[in-house]
């Protein structure tokens, strides 16, 4: 629709303004036409994205399928492993490409506020890295070491933590709705009112790892997720 008001008013110009250069014009339709290439690839990778990270009920992590496959890691991509923040928006996680740090260390880096939505982690460092105020909603973070990283008022919404190291990991005042902790480790955790859903602490609350301290706060961790003590 774009493509073909751009003509018509390429037409119109033509038929009343001669000295208008038809250069300019196509200058401007080339323009229009490669800002369409640039955000039907950013389509495509979040259709991607979204087939790849939905789960099969509402109230699972996207993360949580068990038939999960994941795309081979493109090991000749020297940039991959880059923290780098979403300009899009964290809502449907968009990216020109799918947002794949498997296998990458991270361990104490700075990363507070950033739009990480959509990430995929396997086999990743991030332990100690600040994570304050950021935004993981739909994020794969599958069998990593988050060991004294700090949520502390992020977004992690309908993710999965599954098989993931979380000792010592704050999550004071964070959203957690959606989200699966199944076989990860969270002893010494800090839940102090993060926000997390009725159906998803029941679930929290049954983790054997589920107790401590943690160092940083002093927060017991069964107590600050509401699970009472054992």
């Amino acid at each position: 629709m774009k493509t073909l008001l751009f003509l018509l008013i390429s037409a119109r110009v033509n038929a009343f303004v001669p000295q208008f250069k038809s250069t300019r014009i196509e200058s401007i339709l080339q323009a229009h036409e490669d800002e369409s290439q640039s955000w039907g690839k950013i389509a495509a990778a979040a259709i991607v994205s979204a087939a790849l990270l939905s789960g099969p009920m509402p109230s699972f992590a996207d993360g949580q399928t068990k038939e999960f496959k994941l795309p081979p890691i493109d090991y000749k991509d020297k940039s991959r492993c880059t923290l780098s923040s979403s300009a899009i928006g964290q809502a449907n996680a968009a990216r020109d490409k799918l947002y794949d740090l498997r296998e990458c260390k991270f361990s104490g880096e700075k990363a507070a506020g950033f739009d990480l939505s959509g990430v995929i982690m396997t086999k990743t460092d991030v332990s100690k890295v600040d994570f304050k105020e950021a935004y993981f909603s739909k994020g794969y973070l599958r069998d990593s070491n988050f060991e004294g990283a700090d949520f502390t008022n992020a977004i992690v919404d309908r993710a999965s933590f599954q098989g993931s190291s979380l000792r010592g990991a704050i999550f004071a005042n964070a959203v957690l709705t959606g989200t699966s902790f199944q076989d990860a480790d969270v002893e010494n955790a800090d839940f102090t009112e993060a926000y997390i859903g009725d159906f998803d602490i029941r679930n929290l609350c049954k983790n054997p790892t589920l107790k401590g301290e943690n160092p940083i706060t002093g927060a017991d961790t069964r107590l600050s997720v509401g699970c009472g003590a054992k």
